[in-house]
């Protein structure tokens, strides 16, 4: 009797096996993505310490802050690529290894320099670290628990991400502000060892390397990146600003013709072709231009409207973090039932919502109706930033996935720092043009310099003007927050097909079986 196999059952018997360590390695994976997070929001806190013990001027703490940003948005989409080309377990490694090593520096710098080289190779590290770990996710954990595993690792980093500004707080005031760096280095060793012993190796099929592409990516991104950090800070109206635009453009430009001539790009720009990579991934950059300003914003309204210390603002976002646990728990459960376009559409909906909430700040307010917007908008973006990524990714061949989860890591990053900086310039407009006219041109500056001036000069009046100005331009700015993140709602819905992902193709076996025959490495080793 003639045994016939369906399709169906023959995919089946082709399908990998799931790896029994998987959920282990998630957690690797998460703790290696958390220094990253818990790094740079616990040095925002640092700063003024670190700046008295190590006499760093103004510029100093620029460069500081923004050597790493500029570093790690540069090097994302090379440093993804050679996820790809050599081994995603392998880069990991080294980026944790970088990271570490860099961290011990930072945590005896003498001086600003030292501090600053320290950074410069942290971002080295963290370019290694971010796009290999996504990607590793992505070939780990299939259709199925792809969106479980999202809304894991996405529960994570926003609990680091609200969480360090109070480590940062912690740390500084019982120790000193090296040790925002010192804790570090325990996480990055569990995480080493947690790579080394449990992660599974895996890369794709082996392309020529494209140094030119690398070098023009590096140079626009980074130029790119400094032009949105300069732009608050003066406009256009600075030459330095203009050039770092222009070098942005003409690089950016030069890239993508480049890669879209040569036979083995290092970014496929064809991936801009899938409407749920293409969609996706401007529906992220309108949330993060959105919700960019969020941290920045209300960190000031904490401590200038409501006289918080630090680290007392620091704790009050922790309503928004255990929203986003719980929204990323109740997300991974519904997201195999609702889709991932229906939930990041809901989602973001709810994040309008508390944008919406946001404008409704007054000097006198209080925090009770901020705590009410940070657990509105906390559940929103615990719903739609897994979906949404899990779309993207999803559409992402695994031969790719090192590039594929550099693009959506960079165009995220672009995002916030876009959002920091035209939010930010929307802020401070809103709020000289709110001051009254009698007010000094020192005091229309900013909230901080108005209330540094009238501690000087006992004028209770100037305190309540800036105050009223500042809630006036707050609500301004979370006005335009809740019309981007809307936009990308309404994106969401027409872009985003809603469909799994795509089983891997008997055309992309073939490659990764001939990379696998072609390297003394395989392709997958447990």
């Amino acid at each position: 009797m003639e045994t016939r196999t369906t399709p169906g059952a023959a995919a089946d018997a082709a399908a990998p096996e799931r790896n029994p360590r998987r959920w282990w390695i998630l957690l690797a994976l998460c703790l290696a993505t958390l220094i990253l997070v818990i790094d740079n929001m616990a040095l925002s806190v640092a700063v003024p310490a670190l700046a008295s013990d190590l006499n760093a001027s103004a510029q100093d703490i620029q460069w500081i802050l923004d050597s790493y940003m500029l570093v790690f948005a540069g090097l994302l989409l090379t440093t993804g690529s050679l996820a790809d080309r050599f081994g995603r377990k392998r880069i990991m490694t080294i980026g944790l290894a970088l990271f570490g090593a860099a961290s011990v520096v930072a945590t005896v710098a003498a001086n600003p320099l030292e501090l600053v080289a320290a950074r410069i190779v942290m971002g080295i590290g963290g370019a290694l670290i971010m796009p290999a770990g996504l990607s590793i996710l992505l070939n780990l954990f299939d259709d199925e628990e792809r969106h479980q595993a999202m809304s894991a690792a996405g529960g994570v980093s926003m609990l680091g991400l609200i969480g360090s500004p109070v480590l940062g707080g912690v740390l500084i005031d019982q120790f000193w502000w090296g040790a925002v760096f010192l804790i570090n280095i325990p996480i990055v060793v569990i995480a080493l060892i947690a790579t080394v012993v449990l992660v599974p190796e895996s890369r794709g099929p082996w392309q020529r390397p494209d140094p030119l592409g690398a070098v023009l990516s590096a140079v626009g991104m980074a130029a790119l990146v400094w032009t949105i950090i300069e732009l608050p800070d003066g406009g256009l109206g600075r030459a330095s600003t203009v050039a770092a635009l222009i070098v942005a453009i003409v690089s950016l430009v030069a890239f993508l013709v480049w890669e879209s001539r040569i036979e083995h790009p290092m970014v496929p720009l064809k991936l801009f072709r899938d409407r749920d990579f293409a969609g996706g991934s401007v529906s992220l950059t309108l949330v993060q231009i959105g919700n960019g300003g969020l941290l920045l914003v209300l960190t000031q309204y904490l401590q200038f409207g409501l006289g918080y210390s630090p680290l007392k603002a620091g704790i009050a976002f922790l309503p928004m973090a255990v929203a986003a646990l719980v929204a990323s728990g109740a997300g991974a459960g519904l997201g195999p039932k609702l889709g991932n376009r229906a939930l990041a559409v809901i989602g973001l909906l709810i994040m309008a919502a508390g944008a919406l909430v946001l404008t409704s700040l007054t000097a006198d307010s209080g925090f009770g109706m901020v705590a009410v917007a940070l657990v509105v908008f906390g559940l929103g973006g615990g719903l739609a930033m897994p979906a949404a990524i899990s779309a993207i990714l999803g559409s992402v061949p695994p031969e790719q996935a090192g590039v594929g989860s550099a693009l959506n890591d960079t165009i995220q990053q672009a995002g916030a720092a876009l959002g920091v900086a035209v939010l930010g310039s929307i802020l401070a407009t809103a709020y000289s043009h709110k001051m009254p006219d009698s007010a000094s041109a020192t005091a229309r500056n900013s909230i901080g310099d108005a209330l540094a001036e009238a501690a000087r000069t006992g004028d209770t009046g100037l305190v309540h003007a800036a105050r009223t100005a500042f809630a006036g331009a707050m609500s301004v700015t979370f006005g335009v927050s809740a019309l981007g993140v809307l936009a990308a709602a309404i994106l969401t819905l027409v872009a985003l097909r809603g469909r799994p992902a795509e089983p891997v193709s008997a055309a992309c076996q073939a490659d990764i079986s001939a990379a696998e025959d072609s390297h003394p490495q395989s392709v997958v080793e447990v």
